[in-house]
């Protein structure tokens, strides 16, 4: 019943719910002396939208939006104090008045916090000598004004308080706990406890409940347990006020599907520090209605007690901002009605943050309550929209040039997620680095590593496309890596740009080697062979003697953990400050040649780990300044060579610009060349 009832009150859409206001019931917080009509414009303006007005019998109520992050404003006191901001009226908060007994609340009571970070407050209260019956009649009506159903006085009295405060209580009936003591712990696994509702709840260990002694009594800001409810012979009350962690509430409440009136606040945040004031109101109101006397003094645990916060704004970036000037003295009275506190300092206005307004951080959000209160109505409107065009700034530029670029050579760009399974993130980072960043995001039980390298994103998008037979695939993404950094420093952030394909290192050489050359046509680009772990054979890239990024052919284990069987993946990966850093020399036009060139091909016979830069340091250490160009042709094992031993084919390009070469010239050319391969890699002629 109480389910039903909490969705008769409330409902979720894009963020935003909506609240009922009764008019009658508001007016004992801030008596402005409008009609409902004239209230829905102001609370509108302040960014609270009217959805409709439901005129009744002796009220009208006002069905108002409330965005996620207003959770004070879940409460009348709230609502009214923002009409007082605007109105100027006085804002009336109930007196507290408690006649309280010789006892003590902690003669009653013990609790204890095992979860601080989960439950930041929490109090309890005992009131003695109630009478569980109906409600008068004048609680009821303003209950059911807004679609609450009346329970009994002690439950209504609860429900009151929390419509008024914005905190949500819970009573229990104390002599059904055991040994007076309450405990707020995560629930065991296996735990099991029937809510007030009448539902069967399977509790897991993400779980933060209140517990006595031996069980569960409560779902921690979701709902209590049928077992310790109040009922008609309860006599004393154990009344519950607390502050919770949003997430564990919202994960619990939808974990469950058990969502409720408490939850729906707890998951806004309330005030912490009123917690206190709001528990003896609550008091104050159960003993009106059901009698009672209440225990000296209140069982008040606060593990880590925040500092208030201090927000500064700068006028000149307020009026900036708006693009008008709203006056100094006009900025300090809206701030000071919301209870900001305000000082200033020349240009700057510092507030200490009110203990309600969690959702006020940063200068933006200041300069947010200014506009909203002095009149967004205020801020001129103009028949004409003047937009300035404005070019691509040198990232963009860099960012367009590498994905044109990469298109124009077959790669398709892709956008992946961020996080990455853990098992497979270890494979891409050496041995003594395998400490990553992870979120505490309940959504993401597995997948919650912030990615190192954005080639097993790739790995995976090439491992969907052969699933579906879509080959040859080529893909590329440009996006941000997050390694931790040493300490408690901040991680380091950086642009890389990955490349992922199902073809062979040549062809991705390749398609590097245009890329670069498109940013800077004069750069020198090679190719070091280095130990990368994620790689059977890998290379640092080297530009113009830095090293931007690595390339190669995936391990077996990589290839394992993505389930690659008839292909080996080759992957590169650059960063983007890396390709910044480049020259931007002017490209300069050359003729034609006039004069042919003349082309020899070589088939060498070379040591397995011979490499492709040991052989062009070779030939460039003794080539003539005629030759142009030294090109890669292919590798041959097999029939012929030896084991240990490979056959590599390349073609050299000579060219005179003053005349023509002939034979004999390049013959002596291709001698001296030969000769010094064989002196520094030990290169023979291949001659079958």
């Amino acid at each position: 019943v109480r389910t039903l009832r909490y969705w008769q009150i409330y409902f979720y859409f894009y963020g935003v719910q909506i609240m009922k206001i009764s008019v009658d019931w508001l007016n004992d917080y801030i008596e402005t002396g409008l009609n409902a009509e004239k209230i829905a414009d102001i609370l509108s303006d302040l960014g609270f939208p009217c959805e409709g007005i439901e005129y009744l019998d002796n009220d009208t109520v006002i069905d108002v939006e409330i965005t996620s992050n207003r959770g004070d404003c879940l409460g009348y006191i709230g609502v009214a104090r923002e009409l007082a901001a605007v109105t100027g009226k006085e804002l009336k908060i109930p007196k507290v008045e408690l006649g309280e007994s010789e006892k003590e609340a902690s003669q009653f009571v013990t609790v204890e916090i095992h979860e601080p970070e989960l439950c930041h407050r929490y109090t309890a209260g005992i009131i003695e000598g109630v009478k569980v019956a109906a409600s008068p009649d004048w609680m009821k009506n303003r209950l059911e004004s807004i679609g609450l159903r009346s329970v009994n006085n002690v439950v209504d009295a609860t429900n009151y308080a929390m419509i008024e405060t914005g905190q949500p209580p819970h009573a229990f009936d104390y002599e059904k706990i055991n040994d007076g003591k309450v405990i707020v712990r995560k629930a065991k696994a296996g735990e099991t406890i029937v809510s007030i509702d009448g539902t069967k709840c399977e509790l897991t260990d993400r779980m933060l409940v209140i517990a006595d002694s031996h069980v569960p009594i409560a779902i921690a800001g979701v709902m209590g347990g049928l077992d310790s409810e109040v009922s008609d012979v309860t006599t004393t009350i154990l009344l519950e006020d607390a502050h919770f962690d949003p997430v564990t509430i919202r994960t619990a409440s939808r974990g469950l599907s058990l969502p409720s009136e408490s939850s729906f606040r707890f998951e806004r945040t309330v005030d912490a520090e009123q917690i206190a004031w709001a528990s003896a109101r609550t008091a104050q109101l159960i003993i009106q209605v059901a009698g009672g006397e209440v225990a000296k003094g209140l069982v008040d645990i606060y593990p880590q007690k925040a500092n208030p916060l201090e927000v500064s704004l700068r006028l000149s970036r307020l009026n900036k901002l708006l693009g008008i000037e709203v006056p100094c003295e006009e900025v300090i009275k809206i701030l000071t009605s919301l209870k900001f506190c305000p000082s200033r300092d020349g240009d700057t206005i510092t507030c200490s943050r009110p203990s309600w307004r969690s959702d006020v951080c940063r200068e933006a959000d200041l300069i947010e309550e200014v506009a909203r209160v002095y009149g967004y109505n205020k801020i001129p409107t103009e028949h004409k929209i003047k937009i300035e065009v404005v070019g691509s700034d040198p990232r963009q530029k860099l960012v367009q040039m590498v994905s044109v670029n990469l298109n124009s050579c077959g790669f398709y760009e892709t956008i992946n997620v961020t996080f990455l399974d853990n098992l497979i993130a270890d494979l891409f980072v050496d041995e003594g680095g395998k400490g990553h960043l992870a979120v505490k995001d309940v959504s993401r039980k597995s997948a919650n590593i912030l990615r190192q390298s954005l080639l097993p994103s790739l790995l995976g998008v090439l491992k969907t496309n052969l699933n579906a037979k879509n080959t040859p695939c080529r893909v590329f993404e440009i996006a941000n890596t997050f390694v931790p950094a040493s300490g408690q420093g901040l991680p380091v952030e950086e642009t890389k740009v990955g490349l992922v394909c199902d073809g062979d290192l040549q062809d991705l050489r390749g398609t590097i080697e245009i890329m670069v050359k498109a940013i800077d046509k004069v750069s020198q680009i090679s190719f070091v062979a280095a130990e990368l772990p994620w790689a059977q054979a890998g290379a640092e890239i080297v530009v113009n003697g830095t090293v931007i990024g690595c390339a190669g052919l995936v391990s077996k284990a990589v290839k394992d953990g993505f389930d690659f069987k008839d292909i080996t993946p080759v992957a590169a990966e650059l960063n983007l400050a890396g390709l910044a850093g480049l020259r931007k020399a002017p490209a300069k036009a050359k003729p034609i040649p006039r004069f042919p060139a003349i082309d020899r091909d070589i088939s060498l016979v070379l040591d397995e780990d011979v490499t492709w830069a040991q052989v062009t340091g070779a030939i460039n250490k003794k080539a003539s300044d005629k030759l142009q160009d030294i090109k890669f042709v292919g590798i041959y094992r097999g029939k012929g060579i030896d084991a240990g031993q490979k056959s590599l084919t390349l073609s050299l390009t000579f060219r005179d610009e003053d005349g023509t070469l002939t034979h004999d010239t390049v013959d002596g050319f291709q001698k001296d060349i030969v000769a010094s391969l064989a002196k520094s890699v030990n290169a023979q002629i291949r001659t079958a």
